[in-house]
């Protein structure tokens, strides 16, 4: 394993000063490694870093590289993340998955890696992500779920424990331990969206407002997401089959409550379980409501009303 005396100017000094504002599971000080943990480490600088930093919190990491053969040499950035891996002392997996050509490319990369990888995997995801992500959320115009950005944490879904590190920091601590990130010629590429926000539209915000908006985006994402947690905890108790239950329900939380059904895998078994638009859980809430008996969704689904009671037909 790679590291310092400790001080402040060293690698293993930096790396001690970012892990303080990490988010990744507490394991003793002194002793042997804690929890196991799982990695998407591409070989990116960010990715590479949550290597160093999981390392040095004592965990016991297990680094997975996906590959989605979409540029010619891309299985080469495997053996960058293999011999990471095997400096710190890390176990290494390499996958490859098959995304053909055509439009969305790059959501449905993301949607192949995330298939390829187990749940809970933690990525190296950053606050200049976070920023980006808000302002992804705007363009779509998304509700507060959206508005929210990721989250750090959360129960089955990938975890994000650098979400309080800047991009920056991880490019320093790369430099500082000797580590040459991989160069993915597809982040400077304008025909996708958030390459743009992250080239043109942030630095324009900055000088608009004349700051740094990255914190500023990512702690309203942070308070939005509590926003969003309550909510949710509140919306819970509510059955979304149960006409009469989401008529009784306050209109945010029996939307809610029809969200979490739409996206629920058990209750459309097949489907992509992409968050439901608006427009989709405002069709659902008329079913509920008495104004229609019936409405359709994306993926083929029907939703239908029968003795007080909402089902789905289709596939």
């Amino acid at each position: 394993m790679a590291g310092g005396d400790g001080c402040g100017g060293s690698p293993a000094g930096l790396a001690h000063a970012l892990l303080a504002r990490c988010r990744f599971p507490e394991t003793e000080a002194s002793g042997p490694a804690g929890d196991q943990v799982t990695l998407a480490v591409s070989g990116g600088a960010d990715s590479l870093a949550l290597l160093v930093l999981a390392v040095r919190a004592r965990l016991e990491v297990v680094a997975i590289h996906v590959d989605h053969g979409l540029r010619p040499g891309s299985a080469r950035e495997a053996e960058v993340v293999g011999a990471a891996a095997a400096r710190y002392g890390a176990r290494f997996e390499a996958r490859s998955v098959t995304v053909a050509p055509g439009p969305d490319l790059e959501a449905r990369a993301r949607c192949a890696r995330y298939r390829a990888l187990p749940p809970g995997v933690l990525t190296g995801h950053t606050m200049d992500d976070q920023a980006e992500t808000v302002l992804l959320a705007v363009l779509r115009g998304a509700a507060l779920d959206g508005l929210a950005g990721m989250s750090s944490d959360r129960p089955g879904r990938p975890r994000r424990p650098l979400l309080a590190l800047r991009r920056s920091e991880t490019v320093a601590l790369c430099a500082a331990e000797g580590l040459t990130p991989v160069s993915d010629p597809s982040n400077d590429d304008p025909r996708f969206r958030r390459n743009r926000v992250r080239a043109e539209v942030l630095p324009l915000l900055f000088e608009v407002a004349g700051r740094d908006l990255v914190p500023v985006l990512a702690r309203q994402a942070g308070l939005l997401s509590g926003d969003a947690d309550l909510l949710d905890s509140l919306s819970a108790s509510i059955d979304p089959t149960d006409v009469r239950a989401l008529r009784a329900a306050p209109p945010s939380l029996a939307r809610r409550a029809i969200r979490r059904w739409l996206r629920s895998p058990g209750a459309f078994p097949d489907v992509e379980t992409h968050p439901p638009s608006a427009d989709e859980v405002a069709r659902v809430l008329a079913v509920a409501a008495g104004e229609i008996r019936a409405c359709q969704l994306a993926g083929g689904r029907r939703v239908e009303r029968h003795a007080g009671r909402l089902t789905v037909a289709g596939r």
